[in-house]
């Protein structure tokens, strides 16, 4: 599994196989093969791209997100908190997105997402600090921002590694323009893990 996941920069990712399921486009390139499934979790222009989505969604394309997605984005099928929908061999369950200093509730409806598929579980956070909700997840990947800015910090991405101890972690918001982490922060991040987890700095492959 961890070799068909492909980080397209920011908070973008792919992953590849069936079902092709494509999380937060923005600047992505259009590939011969539509994908299956777009997850939106927030309507941020730089998750929540409405030329991006047009540009890669097929006839067939389902796309999901939040109540605030669905409101940029037309033909959303909108998942609440802690909702899940299956879509060929892939289970999809929106995980509320929050600050910590505010309940979830609070957030706009901003989501991220427990995918598994494969026997694998991928949690990939969006744009969240760690909610007491997620204590108990364990899942085998995790895709978390290390950038700060009302997300996961260095700091808080190592609190989250060691409360779930995953197989593999995979940053993003790094390396880019703008508020990211740099690739310093980066390989820093990566060197102070602990314990059986495996840090992958992914290259760009929009």
């Amino acid at each position: 599994m961890i070799d068909r996941i492909r980080w397209q920069g920011h908070g973008s990712f792919a992953l590849e196989g069936k079902p092709l399921i494509q999380i937060a486009p923005w600047r992505v390139v259009k590939s011969a093969e539509p994908p299956d499934v777009i997850l939106i979790g927030h309507d941020h222009f730089d998750h929540c791209s409405p030329a991006d989505v047009e540009k890669i969604r097929g006839e067939n394309t389902v796309v999901i997100g939040s109540e605030s997605a669905a409101r940029v984005i037309p033909g959303v099928k909108v998942l609440r908190e802690w909702q899940s929908i299956s879509i060929e061999r892939a289970s999809i369950t929106a995980i509320p997105a929050a600050r910590r200093s505010m309940p979830a509730s609070a957030a706009d409806g901003r989501l991220g997402f427990l995918i598994s598929l494969d026997l694998y579980d991928i949690y990939y956070v969006g744009e969240s600090e760690i909610i007491p909700d997620v204590r108990h997840f364990k899942p085998d990947i995790i895709l978390l921002p290390i950038d700060g800015y009302g997300r996961l910090s260095v700091e808080a991405g190592l609190e989250l590694l060691d409360m779930m101890k995953p197989a593999w972690a995979i940053p993003y918001n790094w390396g880019g323009a703008g508020a990211e982490a740099t690739e310093l922060d980066a390989q820093s991040f990566r060197s102070r893990v602990t314990g059986t987890t495996e840090v992958l700095l992914l290259p760009v492959n929009p």
